[in-house]
């Protein structure tokens, strides 16, 4: 009987093939997705697991740790207070989560509070699962953007200072290279390898969406032909022109001249 459902498993799995999607080159914004098919409305397209996720500090006895799921009720609690939703879950995040509660983070957490910050908690997980071995230290480079606005720089190296000093007095030397993060979820920040070839249009045609944890599922929004290119929205879509210029600008990096904003809409 195990056999048989493991035969059927594999069947289906080689039905559905490959996700409908390449990674190339696009005209305008470096790399893109593109639709290898004619792909319907409210079809998913993959999912993707994330290279590295923190939760909100607001709900970090809400949410697990390591996966991001919100406690139903009764959920596992480490030593250090964090919620983990399983024991797989609190065993794959051991090794980064004994750096994390070995060091004091008052500082720090009191630096991103005052600033309503959220990704420097990121580079603060990506760098315990470095420190831990979980990480190699190579991957540090997924969360430095190519450009940035000059005052983020500057509050950057002022974040990385205090990232860094916060492990030298824990005890831990390893270098840490600074680093930022420009994806959110409500309740965490994660950074995720596939779906970070997707460009932004402002009129996306594809979006993402989270279920149960910190899975992301890539969806189309309508109808797609094939060789177009999929895009999701990296803001929300109901600001303004002028707004989403300003965000995008100073958030990202890069002037948008998608058809709704040369629009003006």
């Amino acid at each position: 009987m195990l056999l048989r459902r493991r035969l059927l498993s594999t069947a289906a799995a080689a039905a559905r093939g490959p996700p409908p999607i390449r990674v190339d080159l696009a005209e305008s914004a470096g790399r893109g997705v593109f639709a290898t098919r004619p792909v319907p409305a409210g079809e998913l397209l993959h999912s993707a697991q994330p290279l590295v996720c923190h939760p909100s500090p607001s709900l970090l006895h809400e949410v697990c740790y390591s996966c991001l799921r919100r406690k139903p009720g009764e959920g596992r609690v480490s030593s250090g207070g964090y919620y983990f939703c399983s024991d797989a879950c609190r065993e794959q995040a051991k090794g980064f989560h004994d750096v994390d509660k070995n060091a004091d983070w008052s500082s720090f957490d009191d630096h991103c509070s005052s600033r309503g910050l959220k990704y420097p908690y990121m580079a603060k997980r990506l760098a315990c699962m470095v420190i831990s071995g979980a990480a190699n230290a190579d991957c540090l480079n997924i969360l430095q953007p190519a450009r940035l606005h000059q005052g983020t720089l500057i509050e950057m190296e002022e974040e990385f200072e205090l990232l860094e000093s916060t492990f030298r007095k824990a005890g831990f030397q390893e270098e840490v290279t600074s680093s930022s993060v420009s994806c959110d979820a409500s309740v965490g920040n994660a950074v995720y390898m596939l779906p970070s070839f997707y460009n932004h249009d402002c009129d996306p045609n594809t979006h993402i969406v989270w279920l149960e944890n910190v899975d992301a599922k890539l969806k189309a929004l309508r109808d797609i032909e094939e060789g177009e290119e999929l895009r999701i929205c990296y803001i929300d879509t109901s600001m303004d022109v002028n707004a989403r210029q300003k965000i995008l600008a100073d958030g990202f990096g890069f002037e948008c001249h998608c058809l709704r904003c040369l629009s003006g809409d």
